[in-house]
């Protein structure tokens, strides 16, 4: 495979371009040389019916001063921005530059407008009207893709609007999450507990901790299986918000609550990973996303 940031690419894309404009002029010089009077017409030779011939009559001279304008106006371009292979350009422009800029203006007009709530709880946001639509508005930008616009979630993405919480739901435990990221990872279970059998009947025993519907003789033996998941599950299935283990009590299931879903999360255990908002929204924008999550499954009192 090229290695195209030797160098020599750079070189040679700064040739190729320069010689290339080069040649255009020298080629729009070539066909512009006017017909002297009396010169016979020239053709390309190319005739039809008979008598329609085509031309070859020199280039309009509005039409090469305008191309002589471009080429001029590709080389001052070249002198001032990027286009030579690893050339900067005078001006030292760049597009993350541009980007920056741009987000900086921005930011600089529309963050006092979140900043203006971060003196206020939680509750207190969630329970303003403007700031709830502006937390919302956040939360159609950066959320959906994973959580879907009603904030119910999908298979694999927790749903936000009940009160079943991977983490923790308190205001904090929201706040990192959505500033901080989260990684959830579940092992491949099946050889601590004997695989095979052993993991349907461990399977059982998970489905009738939550009483869904199980093979009882099976739930109990897999009952002593189970006590190589109790380090993050806990001993009676209530997980443990420190690590990220849900509860095995309830019925709220992230990848479905079917037996083969379960023997599938001992048998491969799982991934999940939420991504860190906290450098690309900053404080302001944080808290009124966290205010609107966190009014998502409590009432709090409207203003």
């Amino acid at each position: 495979m090229a290695d195209f940031t030797h160098p020599g690419w750079s070189i040679y894309i700064a040739v190729v371009t320069l010689v290339s404009i080069i040649a255009c002029v020298l080629l729009a010089m070539l066909m512009s040389r006017k017909r002297k009077p009396g010169e016979k017409i020239d053709t390309t030779g190319h005739v039809w019916d008979g008598d329609l011939s085509e031309l070859n009559n020199p280039l309009p001279r509005w039409w090469l001063y305008l191309f002589y304008i471009t080429c001029v106006f590709a080389l001052v371009y070249l002198v001032l921005y990027p286009g030579l292979g690893s050339f900067k350009g005078v001006l030292g422009w760049t597009q993350v530059g541009q980007y920056e800029s741009e987000v900086e203006r921005t930011n600089a007009r529309i963050d006092p407008l979140f900043d203006g709530y971060l003196a206020q709880d939680i509750p207190a946001v969630a329970a303003d009207p403007r700031a709830r639509d502006m937390g919302e508005r956040l939360f159609l930008t950066y959320c959906v893709q994973c959580h879907g616009s009603d904030a119910r979630g999908s298979r694999g993405f927790p749903n936000l609007t009940d009160r079943d919480w991977l983490w923790g739901g308190d205001p904090d435990t929201i706040r990192e999450s959505i500033a901080n990221g989260r990684t959830g990872i579940m092992p491949p279970m099946a050889a601590a507990i004997g695989g095979g059998a052993n993991v349907e009947q461990v399977a059982h025993h998970v489905l009738r901790l939550s009483g869904s519907a199980h093979d009882p003789v099976k739930a109990e033996l897999g009952r002593d299986g189970f006590d190589a998941c109790t380090a993050c599950h806990g001993a009676e299935g209530k997980g443990n918000p420190l690590l990220g283990a849900p509860n095995l009590t309830d019925r709220t299931w992230l990848y479905s609550g079917s037996l083969a879903a379960v023997m599938d999360s001992i048998n491969n255990g799982r991934t999940n990973q939420m991504p860190p908002f906290g450098d690309l929204l900053g404080d302001g924008k944080i808290h009124l996303l966290t205010a609107y999550v966190w009014g998502l499954s409590n009432t709090a009192p409207r203003r």
